[in-house]
Protein backbone atom coordinates (compact mmCIF):
# COMPACT_ATOMS: atom_id res chain seq x y z
CA UNK A 1 0.00 0.00 0.00
CA UNK A 2 1.37 3.39 -1.01
CA UNK A 3 1.54 6.51 1.12
CA UNK A 4 -1.74 7.79 -0.31
CA UNK A 5 -3.50 4.50 0.43
CA UNK A 6 -2.21 4.46 4.01
CA UNK A 7 -3.42 8.03 4.46
CA UNK A 8 -6.90 7.13 3.23
CA UNK A 9 -6.97 4.09 5.53
CA UNK A 10 -5.92 6.17 8.53
CA UNK A 11 -8.63 8.74 7.79
CA UNK A 12 -11.25 6.01 7.45
CA UNK A 13 -10.31 4.59 10.85
CA UNK A 14 -9.95 7.96 12.59
CA UNK A 15 -12.20 8.62 15.57
CA UNK A 16 -14.68 11.51 15.69
CA UNK A 17 -13.46 14.62 17.47
CA UNK A 18 -15.91 14.61 20.39
CA UNK A 19 -16.06 12.31 23.45
CA UNK A 20 -19.67 11.28 22.89
CA UNK A 21 -19.13 10.40 19.24
CA UNK A 22 -15.95 8.42 19.97
CA UNK A 23 -17.75 6.57 22.78
CA UNK A 24 -20.60 5.76 20.39
CA UNK A 25 -18.13 4.27 17.89
CA UNK A 26 -16.86 1.93 20.63
CA UNK A 27 -20.41 0.92 21.55
CA UNK A 28 -21.35 0.30 17.92
CA UNK A 29 -18.28 -1.83 17.19
CA UNK A 30 -18.68 -3.90 20.35
CA UNK A 31 -22.23 -4.82 19.37
CA UNK A 32 -20.72 -7.34 16.93
CA UNK A 33 -19.43 -9.35 19.89
CA UNK A 34 -22.60 -9.18 21.99
CA UNK A 35 -24.22 -12.51 20.94
CA UNK A 36 -21.15 -14.61 21.77
CA UNK A 37 -20.43 -12.81 25.04
CA UNK A 38 -24.09 -12.91 26.13
CA UNK A 39 -24.24 -16.66 25.51
CA UNK A 40 -21.01 -17.27 27.42
CA UNK A 41 -22.17 -15.06 30.30
CA UNK A 42 -25.53 -16.82 30.44
CA UNK A 43 -23.79 -20.19 30.72
CA UNK A 44 -21.52 -18.80 33.46
CA UNK A 45 -24.53 -17.48 35.37
CA UNK A 46 -26.30 -20.83 35.17
CA UNK A 47 -23.16 -22.65 36.35
CA UNK A 48 -22.85 -20.33 39.36
CA UNK A 49 -26.53 -20.76 40.19
CA UNK A 50 -26.18 -24.54 40.18
CA UNK A 51 -23.10 -24.44 42.40
CA UNK A 52 -22.94 -24.25 46.19
CA UNK A 53 -22.86 -20.43 46.12
CA UNK A 54 -25.75 -18.32 47.32
CA UNK A 55 -27.24 -15.75 44.96
CA UNK A 56 -25.40 -12.89 46.65
CA UNK A 57 -22.11 -14.82 46.64
CA UNK A 58 -22.50 -15.59 42.93
CA UNK A 59 -23.27 -11.95 42.14
CA UNK A 60 -20.26 -10.86 44.18
CA UNK A 61 -17.98 -13.33 42.39
CA UNK A 62 -19.20 -12.05 39.04
CA UNK A 63 -18.54 -8.42 39.95
CA UNK A 64 -15.13 -9.05 41.53
CA UNK A 65 -13.73 -11.53 39.02
CA UNK A 66 -15.55 -10.23 35.92
CA UNK A 67 -14.14 -13.09 33.85
CA UNK A 68 -16.06 -16.21 32.93
CA UNK A 69 -13.03 -18.50 32.77
CA UNK A 70 -11.84 -17.41 36.21
CA UNK A 71 -15.32 -17.80 37.68
CA UNK A 72 -15.72 -21.30 36.26
CA UNK A 73 -12.23 -22.26 37.41
CA UNK A 74 -13.06 -21.17 40.96
CA UNK A 75 -16.45 -22.91 41.21
CA UNK A 76 -15.28 -26.56 41.46
CA UNK A 77 -12.56 -25.58 43.92
CA UNK A 78 -15.08 -23.79 46.11
CA UNK A 79 -17.41 -26.79 45.88
CA UNK A 80 -14.80 -29.26 47.16
CA UNK A 81 -13.57 -26.92 49.88
CA UNK A 82 -10.13 -26.32 48.41
CA UNK A 83 -7.90 -23.90 50.36
CA UNK A 84 -8.83 -20.33 49.53
CA UNK A 85 -5.24 -19.61 48.51
CA UNK A 86 -5.42 -22.34 45.84
CA UNK A 87 -8.77 -21.02 44.61
CA UNK A 88 -7.55 -17.44 44.36
CA UNK A 89 -4.28 -18.43 42.71
CA UNK A 90 -6.09 -20.61 40.16
CA UNK A 91 -8.39 -17.71 39.25
CA UNK A 92 -5.42 -15.37 39.00
CA UNK A 93 -3.53 -17.78 36.76
CA UNK A 94 -6.52 -18.15 34.46
CA UNK A 95 -6.66 -14.35 34.24
CA UNK A 96 -2.95 -13.85 33.58
CA UNK A 97 -3.76 -12.89 30.01
CA UNK A 98 -5.16 -9.61 31.31
CA UNK A 99 -1.69 -8.67 32.52
CA UNK A 100 -0.52 -9.11 28.93
CA UNK A 101 -3.49 -7.08 27.69
CA UNK A 102 -2.69 -4.29 30.15
CA UNK A 103 0.95 -4.18 29.09
CA UNK A 104 -0.09 -3.92 25.44
CA UNK A 105 -2.59 -1.14 26.19
CA UNK A 106 -0.27 0.85 28.48
CA UNK A 107 1.61 2.81 25.76
CA UNK A 108 -1.69 4.03 24.34
CA UNK A 109 -3.47 4.90 27.60
CA UNK A 110 -0.73 5.73 30.11
CA UNK A 111 -1.35 9.47 29.67
CA UNK A 112 -4.63 9.17 31.61
CA UNK A 113 -4.93 9.98 35.34
CA UNK A 114 -4.55 6.97 37.64
CA UNK A 115 -8.25 6.84 38.57
CA UNK A 116 -9.22 6.68 34.90
CA UNK A 117 -6.67 3.95 34.18
CA UNK A 118 -7.98 1.90 37.09
CA UNK A 119 -11.54 2.20 35.77
CA UNK A 120 -10.58 1.30 32.22
CA UNK A 121 -8.41 -1.55 33.55
CA UNK A 122 -11.48 -3.08 35.20
CA UNK A 123 -13.37 -2.81 31.89
CA UNK A 124 -10.76 -4.74 29.86
CA UNK A 125 -12.25 -7.76 28.12
CA UNK A 126 -10.98 -10.25 25.56
CA UNK A 127 -13.07 -8.88 22.74
CA UNK A 128 -12.63 -5.26 23.76
CA UNK A 129 -8.87 -5.74 23.64
CA UNK A 130 -9.08 -7.29 20.16
CA UNK A 131 -11.22 -4.44 18.82
CA UNK A 132 -9.04 -1.74 20.35
CA UNK A 133 -5.73 -3.18 19.19
CA UNK A 134 -7.11 -3.56 15.67
CA UNK A 135 -7.45 0.24 15.59
CA UNK A 136 -4.50 1.08 17.85
CA UNK A 137 -2.05 2.26 15.14
CA UNK A 138 -4.59 4.90 14.08
CA UNK A 139 -5.53 5.81 17.67
CA UNK A 140 -2.11 6.78 18.98
CA UNK A 141 -2.54 10.46 18.14
CA UNK A 142 -6.25 10.69 18.88
CA UNK A 143 -7.24 12.47 22.12
CA UNK A 144 -10.53 10.54 21.97
CA UNK A 145 -9.02 7.04 22.25
CA UNK A 146 -9.90 6.68 25.94
CA UNK A 147 -13.55 7.43 25.15
CA UNK A 148 -13.52 4.85 22.38
CA UNK A 149 -12.07 2.26 24.78
CA UNK A 150 -14.69 3.21 27.37
CA UNK A 151 -17.44 2.59 24.80
CA UNK A 152 -16.07 -0.86 24.10
CA UNK A 153 -15.58 -1.72 27.77
CA UNK A 154 -18.83 -0.37 29.20
CA UNK A 155 -20.90 -2.09 26.52
CA UNK A 156 -19.30 -5.42 27.35
CA UNK A 157 -19.69 -4.77 31.10
CA UNK A 158 -23.44 -4.18 30.75
CA UNK A 159 -23.97 -7.17 28.45
CA UNK A 160 -21.90 -9.52 30.61
CA UNK A 161 -23.58 -8.74 33.93
CA UNK A 162 -27.07 -8.55 32.44
CA UNK A 163 -26.76 -11.98 30.83
CA UNK A 164 -25.12 -13.35 33.97
CA UNK A 165 -28.05 -12.16 36.08
CA UNK A 166 -30.47 -13.79 33.64
CA UNK A 167 -28.55 -17.05 34.04
CA UNK A 168 -28.56 -16.77 37.83
CA UNK A 169 -32.29 -16.12 38.10
CA UNK A 170 -33.45 -18.39 35.30
CA UNK A 171 -31.23 -21.41 36.06
CA UNK A 172 -33.99 -23.31 37.83
CA UNK A 173 -36.36 -23.02 34.88
CA UNK A 174 -33.87 -23.76 32.09
CA UNK A 175 -34.20 -27.40 30.96
CA UNK A 176 -31.09 -29.53 30.54
CA UNK A 177 -32.20 -30.32 26.97
CA UNK A 178 -31.22 -26.81 25.91
CA UNK A 179 -27.60 -27.95 25.90
CA UNK A 180 -26.12 -24.84 27.49
CA UNK A 181 -22.70 -26.49 27.67
CA UNK A 182 -22.67 -26.69 23.89
CA UNK A 183 -23.82 -23.06 23.60
CA UNK A 184 -20.99 -22.06 25.93
CA UNK A 185 -18.47 -23.96 23.83
CA UNK A 186 -19.66 -22.19 20.68
CA UNK A 187 -19.46 -18.86 22.47
CA UNK A 188 -15.88 -19.55 23.53
CA UNK A 189 -14.95 -20.52 19.98
CA UNK A 190 -16.47 -17.28 18.69
CA UNK A 191 -14.30 -15.38 21.15
CA UNK A 192 -11.10 -17.31 20.52
CA UNK A 193 -11.03 -17.54 16.72
CA UNK A 194 -10.40 -13.79 16.14
CA UNK A 195 -7.61 -13.93 18.72
CA UNK A 196 -5.81 -16.82 16.99
CA UNK A 197 -4.82 -14.98 13.85
CA UNK A 198 -1.16 -14.73 14.86
CA UNK A 199 1.34 -17.59 15.08
CA UNK A 200 2.26 -16.95 18.77
CA UNK A 201 -1.42 -17.25 19.71
CA UNK A 202 -1.71 -20.59 17.94
CA UNK A 203 1.45 -21.83 19.65
CA UNK A 204 0.21 -20.76 23.07
CA UNK A 205 -3.24 -22.27 22.55
CA UNK A 206 -1.80 -25.57 21.29
CA UNK A 207 0.71 -25.84 24.15
CA UNK A 208 -1.92 -25.02 26.76
CA UNK A 209 -4.37 -27.52 25.25
CA UNK A 210 -1.85 -30.37 25.19
CA UNK A 211 -0.65 -29.67 28.74
CA UNK A 212 -4.19 -29.46 30.10
CA UNK A 213 -4.96 -32.91 28.67
CA UNK A 214 -1.71 -34.46 29.93
CA UNK A 215 -2.02 -32.94 33.41
CA UNK A 216 -5.79 -33.21 33.88
CA UNK A 217 -5.37 -35.65 36.76
CA UNK A 218 -3.57 -33.22 39.07
CA UNK A 219 -5.51 -32.25 42.23
CA UNK A 220 -7.26 -28.90 42.68
CA UNK A 221 -7.16 -28.29 38.92
CA UNK A 222 -3.45 -27.46 39.15
CA UNK A 223 -3.03 -28.88 35.64
CA UNK A 224 -4.93 -25.83 34.37
CA UNK A 225 -2.44 -23.53 36.09
CA UNK A 226 0.55 -25.34 34.58
CA UNK A 227 -1.12 -25.41 31.16
CA UNK A 228 -1.68 -21.64 31.24
CA UNK A 229 1.92 -20.96 32.20
CA UNK A 230 3.14 -23.34 29.50
CA UNK A 231 0.91 -21.68 26.90
CA UNK A 232 2.18 -18.22 27.82
CA UNK A 233 5.79 -19.44 27.67
CA UNK A 234 5.24 -21.02 24.23
CA UNK A 235 3.62 -17.86 22.86
CA UNK A 236 6.42 -15.66 24.19
CA UNK A 237 9.09 -17.98 22.75
CA UNK A 238 7.48 -18.03 19.29
CA UNK A 239 7.03 -14.26 19.32
CA UNK A 240 10.67 -13.75 20.32
CA UNK A 241 11.91 -15.98 17.52
CA UNK A 242 9.61 -14.21 15.08
CA UNK A 243 11.07 -10.84 16.05
CA UNK A 244 14.64 -12.16 15.81
CA UNK A 245 13.97 -13.47 12.33
CA UNK A 246 12.29 -10.25 11.16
Amino acid sequence: MGAQGRLKSARANALPGTPGAAFAVGVREMLAGVPAMAAWSLVTGVAMAKSALTLMQAMGLSLIAYAGTAQLAALPLLAVGAPIVVTVMSALMVNLRFVIYSAALAPSLRMLPLRHRLLLGYLISDMGFVFYMRREPQLRDSPMRAWYFAGLGLTMFIVWHSASLVGLYAAASIPESWGLDFVGTLALLALLVPMLAARPSWAGALAAGVLSLVLRGLPFKLGVVVAILGGIAAAVLVERRRQEGA
